[in-house]
């Protein structure tokens, strides 16, 4: 039975790692654009359909990177889940070599130098004092237990697949990065300590509701009123107290992602200008998560 050509590609990669020629049997073969998906010449340099440059394109590194998560719907969503609970071994391990994390601290009592050491987000004076900025975006990566990372990753896994699905992975990445550091930006202005990915979650269901209120339909209608019903609830405990619940940052993140939501068409990038649009905000976006974990690690002994 004849391999498909995608196995067949498979299986010449795996032979070409071994140090066996891959042209040896079967010849060069044509290319499939990382973009489009259409298929192109063997020596060609850039897709015919939508002008991606096959040498190097954000498209092309996306593509590889999703295979590395084994998602390719969602590689985004995957990719900062991993982040997330990579960051959460982290500040176990901070907290215990600081002498604690011990006993049931670690479902709710993930605190203290470690975390503010790994990135957690300060009140406004301290920012505009230290110019640690880069506290915005690591502070989404951190949480404060395995109950705390537990809910929010559920909440990713929920609302993140149809959105990166819907808008694309570099869109879907610009959107998490600045809704979560506006809402900690924010948070900070009003003179909190804070950490979480739940700011950036609630600019994806800020998103969300944005698209509810530019499409029709029972169904639309339905989804608007229970996510609603869910932020109400969840301001209400915020405000009550009765869980450590930021607002603030649930506040601006909300409001960020809705903004975005009504800016952005609710459909991927169609054409080679708003594919390049895309992929510079998402790149703009990773360079910025990048370059604040560089700046976490260079500054973690730093005086507190």
């Amino acid at each position: 039975m004849p391999l498909s050509y995608e196995w067949q590609r498979r299986l010449d990669r795996l032979k070409s790692l071994a140090g066996f020629s891959s042209g040896s049997q079967h010849g060069p073969r044509p290319q499939i654009c990382p973009a489009c998906g259409a298929l192109v010449g063997i020596s060609a340099t850039k897709c015919h359909e939508c002008g991606t440059d096959l040498r190097f394109s954000l498209a092309a590194l996306g593509k590889k990177f999703s295979g590395l998560f084994g998602d390719q719907e969602a590689p985004v969503t995957s990719a900062l889940l991993v982040a997330n609970i990579l960051m959460f071994g982290v500040s176990w391990m901070a907290m215990a070599a600081a002498g604690g994390g011990g006993g049931l601290s670690i479902l709710w009592g993930l605190s203290g130098i470690g975390q503010l050491r790994l990135g957690m987000s300060i009140p406004f004076p301290y920012l505009i004092g230290t110019h640690e900025w880069w506290r915005v975006v690591t502070a989404m990566f951190l949480h404060g237990g395995l109950i705390h990372i537990g809910f929010n990753m559920m909440a990713l896994m929920q609302f993140g697949p149809a959105i990166e699905e819907l808008y694309g992975s570099a869109r879907y990445l610009f959107i998490y990065v600045v809704t979560g550091a506006f809402g900690f930006l924010l948070s900070s202005f009003f003179g909190n300590y804070s950490l979480g990915a739940s700011g950036a979650i609630l600019g994806l269901v800020g998103v969300m509701l944005a698209i509810t209120t530019k499409r029709g339909g029972s169904y639309m209608r339905e989804l608007r009123s229970r996510l609603v019903s869910s932020v109400v609830i969840l301001f209400v405990l915020g405000f009550t107290h009765l869980m450590a619940m930021d607002n603030w940052a649930h506040g601006g993140g909300l409001a960020a992602g809705f903004l975005f939501g009504k800016m952005f068409a609710d459909r991927q990038p169609m054409n080679v200008s708003e594919r390049k649009t895309a992929y510079a905000l998402g790149l703009f976006a990773g360079l910025i998560v990048i370059a604040s974990f560089v700046l976490m690690i260079l500054h973690y002994r730093d005086p507190l």
